[in-house]
């Protein structure tokens, strides 16, 4: 059986360098995003955990079961902070 040509490839050769420099972009300062994070994580936690080993007479007896909502709430916004984080 006869053999097929093998063709070659040219080798890849980069577009020369422009004269344009790069333009730095200022981020900003976001020192403030991994506490507040950590913090709602924390509270969030902290607030359930709270409302099981009170049996439901913490921290807010009037919302009943709505405390999970709560501290779920808080726990959503930890990720929602964490979003800005670079």
């Amino acid at each position: 059986m006869p053999k097929s040509r093998i063709r070659k490839k040219a080798d890849f050769t980069p577009p020369p360098a422009t004269t344009k420099q790069a333009t730095s972009i200022k981020l900003g300062n976001r020192s403030w995003v991994a506490p507040v994070m950590l913090a709602l994580f924390l509270v969030g936690l902290a607030w359930i955990v709270v409302f099981y080993v009170t049996d439901g007479s913490l921290p807010i007896k009037s919302i009943r079961n709505w405390n999970i909502v709560v501290g779920f709430g808080f726990i959503a916004g930890g990720f929602g902070v964490s979003t800005q984080w670079k």
